[in-house]
């Protein structure tokens, strides 16, 4: 993925909410399958890690990436925002 296409998604992400948290249990197979859900659906979600989680944001979000086989368009703050291309594309890439 390109700088320019990942400055395009970090601006549709920037209007976003979180769709899905992670709390205090961490990373568990619920929220591996939300995830995959959201991605399938939208293609860019956005995941809010919650301060009380035993996992840090950076390693949540290899985690999360390396587990749904997305790309990490951006980790700012407690917030990270994940993007997998879909079969039907709803979000069109710059060149």
């Amino acid at each position: 993925m390109t700088g320019k296409q990942k400055k395009y998604l970090r601006s549709l992400a920037a209007k976003m909410t979180p769709s899905l948290q992670v709390g205090k249990s961490g990373i568990s197979d619920n929220v591996v399958l939300q995830l995959e859900e959201a991605l399938t659906a939208r293609e860019l979600t956005k995941v809010r890690v919650l301060s009380n989680s035993p996992v840090q944001v950076n390693d949540a979000a290899a985690i999360l990436s390396e587990r749904t086989a997305s790309e990490i368009v951006q980790v700012i703050g407690r917030s990270i925002v994940l993007y997998r291309q879909g079969e039907k594309l709803e979000i069109t890439l710059p060149e």
